[in-house]
Order: C-alpha cells, then structure tokens, then sequence
C-alpha cells in the first residue's frame, strides 16, 4: 500500500504488530509481497519496523468492507478416505 509523501508520525515493531494483526508472520509477508498490506521498511539493518498510520488504515479499511469467510471442504470429494453415507453398524467382536 505505497502512501504519497507524508510525514511519518509512529513507527511500530513486528511484537506490536502481532498485538493489533493476529495473523501469522507468513501471511503479512505474503499479503505485502501482493500490495495488500502495508509494506515494513528497515530502520537499522537488522531492525523492521511498519507505519503506524498504514497499519491503522488497512485495518479500518477491512472493518468497512469485511472479508467473507471460505467455504469449507466438501469431504464427500476425498479421495483417500471418503466419508460414507450414513453411520455403519457396528458389528460385535
């Protein structure tokens, strides 16, 4: 989510993040390579940080337009153990 030319008022490191974003660290890089979550920037060399504002943004921009939840899976489909019709007798031992 590139932003025009602003003045950067707090940056935020990935704990606080985590606090405010409850996904997994694979799924921010994923959605930023996308452009769909706003992109971290290095401080130091070893230090990355996120735009506290973008963060704030993308996160009312989801509460506005919520994601729909996926369907889950058919497990009629499965091939290596379908799931049968209806419950089996049980047979005694």
């Amino acid at each position: 989510m590139p932003t025009p030319n602003r003045p950067l008022q707090r940056t935020i490191k990935k704990t606080e993040l985590r606090q405010m974003v409850p996904l997994a660290d694979s799924t921010i890089w994923e959605m930023e390579r996308k452009g769909e979550f706003p992109r971290r920037f290095l401080l130091t060399p070893r230090c990355v940080v996120w735009d506290l504002g973008e963060v704030e943004a993308w996160l009312a921009l989801r509460r506005e337009r919520p994601i729909m939840p996926a369907k889950g899976p058919d497990v009629h489909l499965r091939r290596s153990r379908p799931v049968g019709r209806g419950r089996p007798e049980r047979r005694p031992f």
